[in-house]
């Protein structure tokens, strides 16, 4: 059976956002979905995160897809470097590399960490033989064309959502027909 983890954001949950929605989509075309709690969420630490991803995820194969938003996707990249298994797949939901319009240097400390230590983008190509970026051109964290460039170099493709923010609503159906298509 094809398993799907879904990791939230920054400050997020398993219950915000088109999370729950997507669940119950995949889990009604017989998708195992996993969408874990991810620790101290207010401070996310790239290796507490990327280790509780990999408790999570057990060991990866080909029916292994990975579904990110924001600091999630973050999360499946630098857990993606750290395997050697090939997954199935996996959808970066405003994604970044970079961010912008943070609103405070408390923000900016949590955030540095993140932008700052590189990840191995071949390494993770390595592994991942395909991927789709969703991003939205008006993102209030900004550095739109620099995150969809840096994509680039990891992804099959990028799907523009004209002005859907940090693309936070509760349902999202351009999520499940990207995936959907993924899969195929």
């Amino acid at each position: 059976m094809k398993k799907v983890i879904i990791v939230h954001g920054w400050g997020g949950s398993p219950d915000e956002n088109w999370l729950p929605w997507l669940k119950n989509e995949l889990e009604k075309l017989n998708y195992e979905v996993i969408v874990p709690s991810m620790p101290d969420t207010e401070t996310p630490v790239i290796n507490s995160w990327v280790e509780h991803l990999s408790k999570i995820t057990g060991v990866p194969d080909s029916e292994t897809y990975f579904i990110g938003h924001s600091i999630g996707c973050q999360t499946i990249l630098r857990y993606l470097e750290t395997i050697n298994q090939s997954v199935g797949g996996a959808i970066f939901v405003s994604g970044w590399f970079n961010l912008e319009n943070l609103e405070d240097e408390e923000e900016e400390a949590v955030a540095k960490p993140w932008i700052e230590t590189p990840i191995n983008l071949e390494k993770v190509r390595s592994v991942l033989p395909k991927s789709i970026l969703i991003i939205s051109d008006d993102d209030p964290y900004g550095a739109f064309k620099e995150n969809t460039q840096k994509f680039a170099e990891i992804m099959v493709h990028a799907v523009v959502l004209p002005n859907a923010g940090h693309i936070t609503e509760s349902q999202e159906p351009a999520i499940l027909s990207q995936f959907l298509e993924l899969v195929q």
